[in-house]
């Protein structure tokens, strides 16, 4: 396609842009209507014998405001790409059998009160459901031989399964509504926590009570884990032993994740004792995953107690002796996305890698070694026994596609096409990595985005988006609820600036804003904006900025401080660093300490956005969902109402039923349409034509 040839041509020269041939009139603009035509890819799983894959996909109708997921299949060399799945429900967790000959997935179906457990035969015949429980199953994991299957549960534990559903019927529509707490966490993301438990549980393939793997010994999975369970445990390649993630502390406000191995009982019988192999950590551990021979146990190890983004160091032990080492000390970046390879001598990961998520080959003895460049990013990785690699690619013009990677060349080929001619008949800028000083007159990655048919010879507005964490970069990947290329079609030049405490530039880089998270930030974005009024193509008068989460927090900082910007959009904003002591995860210590020890108040008044209310002065767009519970609707009211009351053109764009990102459809055209108004209304953009 002649826009992904551009595109990539452009970044791997790294040659001044030239400008942009003609586009075909056929093409469409890349609007936010249009991006919710992609039909997105989830994680695909591939056979054992490399043969086959399947992935969930998901289409949206927007007259429906909902999305309908499917499971495709495909063969290894991309022919017969289908829908596997055709029912009216939504499928996902695809995981094939030890054989290949079944796809176990989690539907919810018919008279399902809550997403079951079924397995499919992969060459025909009708879906088999497995469970009946009224708490649902999430995260399935076949045991070896093929006779049973493993997954978590969120359950009441003094409660037998059979009496599940009474409480949650009771639960739904109670007389009373008070609840009580005594621990934490409270709440979690969008959602308020409740006495339930994560816990594993096996059942047999042809169904049958579930048994308890994890519910009697003393521990749960962690109560914070609503996005998802699928890391936190495994099972050993004999079958017989469970490892899993939980936290050991007992405290209210402390949690320490750890690894723990249980041996798994005979049916019918009680739960052994859990093993911690990493008590001498008091910092988290996760991710176990066993080796295919059985011989050692990987798992994840950060150092840094109360930091979520500390270094994730890749851990083995040797089973048989006890024996842990860590691989790679020295290496400067974290291990994540990882897969065993079948010969158990070597591991692959999805990298978060200067801008790019790249895919690594991590060998037990020897050094990291990239596979993949910078010219896409690749993650979700599925690998089979016979060595066939599977990936998702994606990048800034490319959504989430099927590839298939040699692992020594790191050359992909394409699998799906179920995008293609969406994406042939649209109008796609490009966009290419640049570096500039910023704080300190430290390098600085940026991500830059330029509308279709861009010319050197004109002007244009310059929309500088603020990304989020703010541990985490701006990857080279199509970001759906903050699309560069759909603002690119509104006219805008755009800019991610991978700020100084980024992930992906090394542990130094990452750790450099804390506590203090305003200074360098600011200074990075302001130092971009600088970069940017030097160019001969940039309007000076028309830039405008926003960001969301940690992003609407540094807005919102430099909202009350100089800057160029016209107008600003503050979405899920931190605005009052004391009241975000209402957040999610609040309860846990923090790691610098409480506001109420000494010296930290002078770093919240350094560091929290309203202290600068009376320099408040430019147009600002506030955004906020009611469920959202990381950062509460309190802080969106807040500066609201600040700027109303000191007379700044405002609005507030209020969602009662999304929670920290605009995830429904129409909510997200929405979200596009009020921003581009707000430009408009401001001086960031040329009104529209009606």
């Amino acid at each position: 396609m002649l826009h992904r040839i551009v595109a990539l041509a452009l970044f791997a020269s790294g040659a001044a842009l030239a400008q942009a041939p003609a586009t075909p009139a056929a093409k469409l603009p890349f609007t936010v209507e249009r991006s919710w035509e992609i039909q997105r890819l989830g994680a695909p799983v591939i056979s054992p014998d490399g043969r086959r894959i399947v992935a969930p996909v998901t289409r949206f109708v927007m007259s429906e405001d909902k999305g309908y997921t499917d499971l495709w299949i495909w063969n290894r060399d991309g022919s017969g790409e289908r829908a596997f799945t055709t029912h009216a429900s939504n499928e996902g967790s695809p995981a094939f059998s030890p054989d290949g000959r079944f796809l176990a997935f989690v539907a919810q179906r018919e008279d399902d009160k809550a997403p079951q457990l079924y397995v499919m035969p992969l060459d025909g015949g009708e879906a088999r459901r497995l469970t009946r429980l009224a708490t649902g199953v999430q995260s399935p994991k076949w045991f070896p031989d093929g006779r049973r299957l493993a997954f978590v549960s969120r359950v009441f534990a003094d409660l037998p399964l059979s009496e599940q559903g009474k409480r949650l019927e009771e639960r739904a529509n109670p007389k009373m509504t008070g609840q009580v707490w005594d621990g934490a966490p409270v709440t979690a993301w969008d959602r308020y926590i409740d006495e339930r438990q994560f816990h594993v549980f096996a059942v047999d393939v042809g169904g049958g009570e579930p048994q308890a793997l994890t519910l009697g010994t003393g521990l749960q999975l962690p109560r914070s884990a609503v996005q998802g369970t699928d890391s936190l445990f495994a099972i050993s390649p004999e079958g017989n032993e469970l490892a899993f993630v939980a936290d050991s502390d007992p405290a209210p406000n402390v949690t320490n994740n750890d690894v723990f191995t249980v041996a798994i009982p005979a049916a019918g019988a009680v739960s052994a004792t859990p093993v911690n192999l990493t008590a001498d950590n008091p910092a988290n551990d996760g991710n176990p995953l066993y080796s295919p021979d059985g011989r050692l146990l990987s798992f994840v190890q950060q150092r840094i107690k109360g930091f979520y983004a500390d270094k994730g160091r890749l851990m083995l032990r040797e089973r048989r002796s006890g024996e842990t080492r860590e691989l790679f000390a020295d290496w400067d970046r974290s291990a994540s996305g990882l897969v065993w390879a079948a010969d158990g001598r070597r591991l692959y990961g999805a990298i978060d890698d200067a801008g790019t998520t790249r895919v690594y080959e991590l060998p037990i003895d020897g050094r990291p070694r990239p596979v993949t460049g910078t010219e896409a990013s690749y993650d979700s990785l599925a690998l089979a026994k016979d060595g066939t690699l599977v990936a998702l690619r994606q990048s800034f013009v490319e959504p989430p596609t099927l590839v298939r990677l040699d692992p020594r060349s790191g050359r992909a080929e394409k699998l799906s096409t179920i995008n293609d001619a969406l994406l042939a008949a649209t109008d796609f800028g490009t966009y290419e990595s640049i570096t500039y000083r910023g704080a300190n007159g430290a390098e600085i990655q940026m991500w830059v985005n330029y509308p279709p048919g861009f010319d050197k010879s004109k002007k244009y507005p310059l929309f500088m988006l603020i990304h989020g964490g703010p541990h985490n970069a701006i990857t080279n990947g199509m970001h759906f609820r903050w699309n560069a290329q759909v603002f690119g079609s509104w006219g805008y030049v755009t800019a991610w600036p991978n700020f100084h405490g980024s992930s992906g530039f090394g542990q130094a880089f990452t750790d450099s804003i804390n506590p203090e998270w305003a200074e360098k930030p600011y200074q990075d974005v302001i130092k971009a904006a600088e970069w940017f009024a030097a160019q001969p193509w940039i309007d000076t008068r028309r830039m405008v900025a926003g960001g969301g989460s940690y992003g609407g927090y540094l807005t919102s900082v430099i909202l009350g401080r100089e800057h160029p910007f016209r107008a600003l959009v503050a979405h899920a904003k931190v605005y009052n660093l004391y009241t975000q002591y209402a957040a999610d995860f609040s309860t846990e210590l923090p790691r610098f300490g409480g506001f109420w020890e000494e010296g930290n108040d002078a770093v919240l008044r350094r560091n929290s956005p309203h202290y600068g209310a009376a320099n408040f002065k430019t147009p600002t767009l506030v955004v906020h969902g009611q469920n959202d519970l990381r950062v509460p609707v309190n802080h969106g009211l807040e500066l609201y109402q600040t700027l109303l009351m000191k007379g700044v053109p405002t609005r507030f764009l209020y969602y009662p039923n999304e929670n920290h990102w605009i995830l429904k459809p129409q909510n997200s055209v929405f979200w596009y349409q009020q921003v581009r108004k707000w430009f408009e209304e401001h001086g960031g953009l040329e009104p529209a034509s009606r």
